[in-house]
């Protein structure tokens, strides 16, 4: 059934900066099945910026081989019918990175939440970094307050929940981020899932592994328990393992 990969963060090769997760992102082309698969971007968070795209196009489409078309909400005023034909149409969903709130709130409007159900149902697979990490799960870490106020503190955004924990994406490099995390999750039950800069989740069937494109890259399990507070490495391992496992 399901198939995600929900990157911490990390470049495509947009101007000025080298790719790094291309590791992660050919695994994602990996689990489509396809040579040239129909690859659909979502550049909701980032306003449907114009220069994403093209680094978007330049990166998967000329560099990895494939067929890449993007779904804009925002510039663009498609029907419903149209919003489903693209996501259901495609063999992989890419979400981008940016306002997470602001993502969720568009998505809900249009009713795409529930296509992007569908299409997980239907084996399509789901992937992103940062907002495009915290979508998949049932919240997240987010900085999405600081796009109108530098010194907002970062929030709990509320996901589509086809992975039960928190995400929280950017661990290792962005200041605040592990404090953050630390807070939140003691007013949460469950656990949360904080993910480096070029490390990713990947969930396929209810399995899980970590993938990364660096060796200092991590993913880490976190959660209170009795009072305390744990933070424990999740081991990267050739062959998936139990989610459920993973998410006790």
């Amino acid at each position: 059934m399901g198939k995600i990969i929900a990157i911490g963060g990390g470049e495509i090769g947009r101007p000025g900066y080298p790719a790094t997760t291309t590791k992660i992102d050919k695994e994602i082309i990996r689990l489509s099945g396809k040579k040239r698969p129909k690859f659909l971007f979502i550049p909701t968070a980032s306003l449907d910026s114009e220069g994403y795209i093209k680094s978007v196009k330049k990166h998967f489409g000329k560099r990895l081989g494939c067929k890449v078309d993007s779904l804009c909400l925002i510039k663009e005023k498609l029907s419903a019918k149209k919003i489903s034909k693209k996501i259901l149409n495609s063999d992989i969903v890419y979400v981008g990175g940016g306002n997470t709130l602001r993502m969720m709130n568009v998505w809900r409007k249009f009713k795409v939440d529930k296509i992007l159900k569908k299409a997980y149902e239907n084996g399509i697979v789901m992937s992103g970094l940062s907002a495009g990490s915290i979508c998949w799960f049932k919240g997240g870490n987010s900085d999405s307050r600081k796009f109108k106020n530098k010194k907002a503190k970062l929030i709990k955004v509320k996901g589509l929940g086809f992975i039960n924990a928190l995400c929280c994406p950017h661990y290792d490099v962005e200041k605040g981020r592990e404090a953050s995390l630390k807070k939140m999750m003691k007013k949460n039950t469950g656990v949360a899932i904080a993910i480096d800069n070029c490390a990713a989740l990947e969930v396929v069937n209810k399995q899980y592994r970590v993938i990364r494109t660096k060796k200092t890259a991590n993913v880490y399990k976190v959660y209170w328990r009795d009072g305390k507070y744990y933070k424990e490495l999740v081991s990267v391992k050739k062959n998936l393992e139990s989610l459920s496992e993973l998410l006790k």
